[in-house]
């Protein structure tokens, strides 16, 4: 049984014809093959290592992770779906709860477990019925707003405990980033994070040089002198070594706050699919199921030693597209680059003395960016938001998964924010769905081929 890890020559290894694509099974030379490889590190690096940053999981953990993780998918797929698989973003607002009331390391991760593990029976269930049921049961309308609520749910973690670190340069930082995102073209504006990132790192340590210390918030509440940019831990960590695990722990409500993250994740690994799809010419519709279930398991071993989850990645589409080159063993080359960054403990230190202040103004647009993806979703799938049985359910979750809303159940559980928002909005709908009027359910036949047709543009006969 062929598990894609077997390449043909590209041509002659080295430049594509104009206009030729290097496909999944191939490949150029291997000095070419591994510069793409780290060209595909750098882009995932943006999001990748901000990512359990922002979660408080070790850094270095979720980089080894993310190579396992990509060595996992491209053997279940059998080298046909071209993908590298970092540290999920969806699940920042879980943790940053998780943590709020009281949870640690161990049950962030424990509660993420579990997702990863739906996220996996997800997949065998695509397998064995065929896409149509995510449509069916996660219409685009559903899907769109537990993505923007999961988004926008982030917000009050930058602005109370981000951006009042240092305010300006947040201000900076953010400025920085848009105009690297907006201006940049190619490569460049797929890593302008990274660059903001860099940008900010270089600033906080030009200011802590000229101003001295500043008296604000350190992640805590009260104010204290303390220098931007604290390399201290950089200078005691070894060149060498292996990253901190530590076991998961379960608890139910973390649980649930965690759960809704699943529906992010299919429409991730559904827009991945069917975008690869395109860009190579090779319909993947038959393996959507495989890759949700790869994902999942890949979440699984991850954060069962300790890590982030994991879910594939627009950042390095960008790079395919750009470069036209799909070959998988770029990614083979990506996923060993990842695993030797995740034994440099020292690289590490570096990730996790990224200032508070720099996390402000990065938060700021990627957090909104996440939940206007939700926006995205309802444009791809014409949703129409005139009609109130998309509407009233679709409002009412974002307010409450935005608003932190909870519901008190007994004394010692409650359902709130991410989670009820996100309950709200798929019973809402198809309960309202089973008592509407005709008129408001019409819509086209739901479809069983795949995701690749759900998003086609109304032709002239359809306006």
């Amino acid at each position: 049984m062929s598990l894609g890890v077997r390449w043909t020559l590209h041509g002659d290894g080295k430049i594509p014809a104009p206009g030729a694509v290097v496909r999944p099974d191939e490949r150029l030379t291997w000095p070419r093959t591994f510069g793409l490889g780290a060209q595909h590190v750098v882009a995932m690096f943006g999001a990748s290592f901000v990512a359990p940053v922002l979660m408080g999981l070790d850094p270095n953990l979720a980089i080894m992770m993310s190579g396992v993780a990509t060595a996992i998918f491209l053997l279940a797929t059998k080298g046909r779906v071209p993908s590298y698989l970092g540290c999920s973003l969806s699940f920042v607002g879980v943790a940053a709860t998780i943590r709020a009331s009281g949870g640690d390391s161990a049950t962030v991760t424990g509660a993420v477990l579990v997702v990863g593990a739906a996220l996996f029976l997800v997949g065998l269930a695509v397998q064995r019925f065929g896409a149509r049921i995510i449509h069916a049961a996660m219409p685009p309308v559903v899907t769109g707003a537990v993505v923007m609520l999961i988004g926008f749910n982030l917000a009050p973690v930058t602005a109370s405990t981000y951006w009042p670190q240092d305010q300006w340069t947040a201000l900076a930082v953010m400025l920085f980033t848009g105009l690297a995102v907006v201006c940049l073209r190619g490569f460049l504006s797929r890593i302008a994070i990274f660059l903001g990132l860099v940008f900010g790192y270089v600033l906080s340590w030009v200011l802590d040089l000229v101003f001295g210390k500043i008296h604000s918030p350190a992640g805590g509440a009260e104010a204290v002198d303390h220098w931007r940019l604290d390399l201290s831990a950089v200078g005691q960590a070894d060149w060498i070594g292996l990253p901190s695990f530590h076991a998961p722990a379960f608890e139910w409500s973390a649980i649930l706050v965690a759960l809704p993250v699943v529906i992010a994740l299919v429409a991730e690994n559904a827009g991945h699919v069917k975008a690869v799809g395109e860009m190579t010419g090779d319909p993947l519709d038959d393996q959507l199921g495989t890759a949700i279930a790869a994902d999942g398991a890949a979440s699984m071993l991850s954060t069962a030693v300790g890590g982030p989850p994991n879910t594939t990645y627009s950042e390095n589409i960008g790079v395919m597209a750009a470069t036209r080159v799909y070959s998988t063993a770029a990614y083979w080359a990506a996923a060993c680059f990842a695993l030797l960054f995740g034994l440099c403990p020292k690289f590490g230190a570096v990730v996790a003395a990224i200032p508070g202040g720099v996390l402000g103004g990065i938060t700021v647009i990627l957090y909104g960016m996440i939940g206007l993806l939700g926006a995205q979703i309802w444009l791809n799938g014409r949703v129409d938001l005139r009609n109130p049985l998309n509407l009233v359910p679709a409002a009412a979750g974002i307010i409450i998964g935005v608003g932190g809303v909870s519901l008190k159940i007994t004394d010692n559980f409650e359902l709130g924010g991410i989670a009820l928002g996100t309950l709200v909005v798929i019973t809402g709908y198809h309960v309202l769905r089973a008592f509407a009027p005709a008129h408001l359910k019409a819509e086209e036949p739901l479809l069983d081929a795949g995701t690749s047709t759900y998003d086609e543009k109304p032709g002239p006969e359809k306006i």
